[in-house]
């Protein structure tokens, strides 16, 4: 290959790019808020999950847009994981419309005829309109006309590139096509992007430099590569993000498989096609859609099955708090063993809810995302909690346990609240900080502490029978400090020193401070009672009611 072919082909690969990135940007922009609903739409079924992927993928030109926006859906509980993946299969499909522009339109059509007048005619919207409608439509214009134009590059390069690298001649063997496969895939892990590889595959098929097998070897390697994308966005990210990206590759490296077996029986076929009687290019762009058809026709009855699989994969250490540890099914039929599980399973609560409570108020900035998520793992847990409660009531109790169970439900919802009031406490992070009285401050700071001390107190410990008198004592305390907190904060607001919408926050802040330890100490005393069961020998027979 010549210095000038070099040249042409690493210029006609940036031009492609260019104006995919352009087209991609100036379509999303247009669309505006289009692509967020037409995204969740797909939340009625997966089946319009995959029709929204592969139709919004085919208009946006790029599967990393919509597989990002999908992410950022997940995250925020819009789709489930089983309808992200339906998405990912149709952006799988609806890349496959890049090859189909390539061959219907790129080879076919005169490039200067109406590349060159669409990069004008895009340049002029922009100008008219820079942050428009019109201005993004016309950046996806240009766009378009500078991927035609570095497909005409990617074209010009590769004529009589057979002359000098025989590609040809590498034969069609299940070794040589695996190779093709792994050349693919290193070209897009390098250039990010599998329509520049399906780009180059359909140029040189279009120019004689390879044979048809080879080219889709080299199309089922891009479509693999693909992962590569979706694997480093993954890095660090979070657990709903490493599970699409999981099952991106899963599926891919299916599809390739399946993709690359019909390769290695169809080969001799292809290869013998006469190019004077068939379109090898639009045959080209045939198998990358048909490949990934069959591919999600056949994994599309395992979805269930991998999202099932995907879920207990990747966990973060909130999701593994929010599953219980102690309660099983098979205890419920010994209630004194269920009860000391549903006694245990609380104090993990409790655990869960000092600590939540701890990095709320003592932390210099704590992170609400962090809380939020924790409280949302404790509603879980709760919630399975009461469940569990409800199918221990239905077993044949002792007087003892049936009068607990209601006790340890209302814990439970102390504990509920405990999380809800520690994950908003940040809200009012900016509130205290503003506080500049000195002697508000030391108040403050006395009165938050007296609130994690009485927490702490309260945190279930099954050796102390005296822990709830204990909180009931610091309750006590902290009401004192609250009230004192209170009078000063008036005090100081009618004599002008704070303002008037700082001393409501501050109010309602200490507010919630106050109705958090409230939570606290009256989960500690109603624990308290849950005691003498807590202790009892579990493998002594529980005498039935009635």
């Amino acid at each position: 290959m010549t210095l000038d072919m070099l040249g042409q082909l690493i210029g006609g690969i940036g031009l492609f790019l260019l104006g995919m990135q352009l087209m991609t940007i100036g379509l999303k922009q247009a669309a505006g808020r289009s692509l967020k609903r037409a995204l969740v739409a797909a939340t009625k079924s997966k089946l319009r999950g995959l029709l929204s992927g592969t139709l919004i993928t085919a208009a946006v030109q790029s599967s990393s847009a919509v597989t990002v926006a999908t992410l950022g859906f997940v995250n925020a509980g819009l789709l489930t994981l089983g309808q992200s993946i339906a998405v990912i299969y149709g952006c799988n499909i609806g890349t496959t419309m890049t090859g189909w522009l390539v061959a219907l339109i790129g080879f076919k059509i005169k490039i200067s005829a109406f590349a060159l007048p669409m990069i004008g005619a895009g340049m002029v919207a922009r100008t008219v309109s820079k942050n428009g409608r019109l201005g993004h439509v016309g950046t996806a214009l240009a766009g378009f006309g500078l991927f035609f134009i570095g497909l005409d590059f990617l074209r010009s390069s590769f004529d009589g590139i057979s002359e000098q690298v025989p590609l040809n001649e590498i034969g069609n063997s299940p070794l040589a096509l695996t190779l093709f496969v792994l050349a693919g895939f290193v070209l897009t892990f390098l250039m990010q992007a599998s329509a520049a590889v399906m780009a180059i595959a359909l140029s040189l098929v279009h120019t004689g430099s390879i044979t048809l097998s080879a080219a889709a070897a080299l199309v089922i390697g891009a479509n693999v590569g693909t992962t590569t994308t979706a694997l480093l966005a993954s890095i660090g990210a979070t657990p709903s993000a490493k599970r699409i990206s999981a099952a991106h590759v899963l599926f891919n490296l299916l599809t390739g498989a399946v993709g690359l077996l019909f390769l290695i029986l169809l080969a001799g076929w292809l290869d013998h096609l006469d190019p004077q009687r068939f379109d090898l290019v639009s045959l080209l762009a045939l198998y990358h859609t048909l490949f990934n058809l069959t591919g999600v026709a056949m994994i599309w009855p395992l979805t269930d099955r991998m999202e099932t699989f995907l879920l207990k994969r990747f966990r973060s250490q909130e999701e593994d708090e929010a599953q219980p540890h102690f309660l099983d099914a098979n205890i419920l039929t010994t209630p004194s063993l269920a009860v000391e599980a549903l006694n245990r399973e609380l104090a993990r609560v409790s655990q869960h809810c000092s600590r939540m409570v701890r990095e709320a108020i003592s932390a210099e900035t704590p992170n609400q995302a962090r809380l939020e998520a924790q409280a949302q793992g404790i509603y879980q847990l709760v919630g399975k909690i009461s469940e569990f409660n409800q199918e221990l009531a239905r077993q044949n109790l002792s007087m003892e346990i049936s009068e607990t169970l209601p006790i340890s439900l209302r814990v439970a919802r102390y504990y509920s609240e405990m999380a809800r009031l520690s994950a908003h406490m940040p809200e009012y992070h900016a509130v205290f900080e503003q506080l500049q009285q000195s002697g508000m401050r030391k108040q403050l700071f006395l009165f938050q502490q007296a609130v994690i001390r009485l927490v702490d107190l309260a945190e279930v410990n099954e050796e102390s029978s005296t822990q709830g008198y204990q909180s009931h004592q610091l309750m006590r305390d902290v009401h004192q400090l609250y009230q004192q907190l209170k009078e000063s904060l008036l005090k100081e607001t009618v004599m002008g020193h704070i303002g008037a919408e700082e001393s409501m926050a501050l109010l309602d802040a200490c507010s919630q401070l106050q109705r958090l330890a409230e939570q606290a100490e009256k989960a500690s005393s109603h624990w308290s009672s849950t005691l003498p069961i807590m202790h009892r020998d579990p493998l002594v027979e529980e005498p039935a009611k009635g």
